[in-house]
């Protein structure tokens, strides 16, 4: 019994992104822990923070790629992107950046990947002549 209640304030302890599944940490976050990983250069390589920051945004992608999955379903895409297509680290991290301040604590990096998606990748209707 004591053990589970020192298991339980271990737990209590632990930042809530910890706690968080996978793709939902913050984009506030995501950055935070991005630019650090820049600021350590080639060390970087060595940080737990980039094995997690790499589980969010593969989590962020097979997320947006299901939900794609089946708005095209339903004939509504969000984006269209072509079958190969994938993120650019940079180009997301630029993304992410021109999220407002204020909102980027509220925004989840999962959110933050459709975002992407949409604005890179927007569907165009072929306009036909009758």
């Amino acid at each position: 019994m004591k053990r589970m209640i020192l298991l339980g304030l271990a737990a209590l302890a632990l930042p809530a992104a910890a706690l968080a599944a996978p793709g939902d940490m913050s984009v506030a976050a995501f950055l935070t822990r991005a630019n650090a990983l820049k600021e350590q250069g080639p060390m970087a390589l060595f940080s737990p923070d980039l094995t997690l920051l790499k589980s969010e945004g593969k989590a962020a992608g097979e997320s947006y790629r299901s939900r794609l999955i089946s708005e095209r379903a339903t004939g509504r895409p969000s984006s269209c992107p072509p079958d190969n297509a994938d993120i650019v680290p940079e180009e997301l991290l630029t993304f992410l950046g021109s999220y407002p301040a204020k909102v980027r604590p509220r925004v989840s990096i999962r959110q933050g990947v459709a975002d992407y998606f949409i604005k890179k990748y927007p569907c165009r209707n072929p306009v036909t002549h009758t």
